[in-house]
């Protein structure tokens, strides 16, 4: 097992000191679900939602939020990102929303907690919006699916390849 980077010698948690890192270009993929009844999912999908787009917004919300990532998780860099992508694709037959983010940038540390907290949040986003009309929804599958860049190079997710 690595030895886990954010504790000290004396056990204690620290920022990670990357200024000796080479600035690569680095990029993250991570997903997430949102399983919901087929009527709410119905509902999102033609727009009659009255709060509006509700996955323009969730969209939206997820960029915000990889754009965020180190004023929520503590010992997170704050990054120069050059792209966050997060789509969103409705899957009438299982009846859920899934969500696939990209975050990329050329720099120091990579970006997977930035993809991920925005599938996260993109996710919570769509909860929030329809919770009135659902409150059973179910969020899953948050993971990280892809990473490249930086010295450990490319790490893709055994499902993926």
């Amino acid at each position: 097992m690595s030895q886990l980077t954010h504790l000290d010698d004396q056990g204690h948690a620290h920022m990670v000191d990357v200024s000796e890192k080479a600035v690569t270009t680095r990029e993250a993929r991570a997903c997430a679900s949102i399983k919901m009844k087929p009527e709410t999912l119905q509902m999102i999908v033609s727009g009659s939602h009255r709060k509006g787009d509700v996955m323009a917004v969730a969209r939206i919300a997820g960029i915000q939020a990889a754009k965020r990532t180190s004023d929520l998780i503590p010992l997170c860099h704050p990054l120069m990102l050059s792209k966050v992508s997060v789509e969103l694709e409705p899957d009438v037959e299982a009846s859920l929303i899934r969500i696939n983010t990209l975050c990329r940038l050329a720099g120091q540390t990579g970006v997977e907690m930035e993809a991920l907290t925005a599938a996260s949040v993109a996710a919570l986003t769509l909860y929030d919006m329809c919770k009135a009309v659902d409150k059973g929804m179910q969020i899953t599958d948050i993971r990280l699916l892809e990473k490249k860049g930086g010295k450990s190079g490319h790490w893709l997710a055994e499902d993926e390849s």
